[in-house]
């Protein structure tokens, strides 16, 4: 087994471990995993990944919003937005992407978790800004 699959698949045990029934999907492709949490449970996840040992994701890199209105050409039928974050925990050298899908289509919302990592202030208000993507509790959303 490789580096990089050793590596994922101990990222991946420890997400599953920390997260347990808050977990929608996990996946490990490429040394690359990818967890889905739904929006009910996506601040808790966020504490509970950045807190929990083995976990220890300090440092959120990016956050962005993802429309998935022509994916596949259109013949999608899932949630319309999505919201994915990629972690680093700078201490055990992982990574990890977080996706929560916004509930609804009409007036997509998620929590808001500038209150866990700071720098997710921007980048929140420029998924509001481009996608209509509400964070609540972000206090300074234009």
């Amino acid at each position: 087994m490789s580096e990089f699959a050793v590596a994922s698949q101990t990222t991946l045990e420890a997400v599953q471990a920390a997260l347990g029934s808050k977990i929608k999907r996990i996946s490990s492709k490429l040394g690359e995993v990818t967890v889905v949490v739904s929006a009910a449970d996506y601040h808790a996840a966020c504490i509970t990944l950045r807190d929990t040992t083995g976990c220890e994701f300090e440092q959120l890199l990016d956050l962005c919003g993802i429309d998935y209105s022509q994916y596949k050409d259109g013949a999608y039928d899932g949630p319309r937005y999505c919201v994915a974050l990629q972690l680093l925990s700078v201490s055990l050298n992982q990574r990890l992407r977080l996706k929560v899908y916004a509930a609804e289509d009409d007036v997509p919302m998620v929590a808001s978790v500038n209150d866990v990592w700071a720098s997710a202030n921007w980048y929140e208000r420029e998924a509001f800004d481009l996608f209509g993507i509400v964070f609540e509790g972000h206090d300074d959303l234009r």
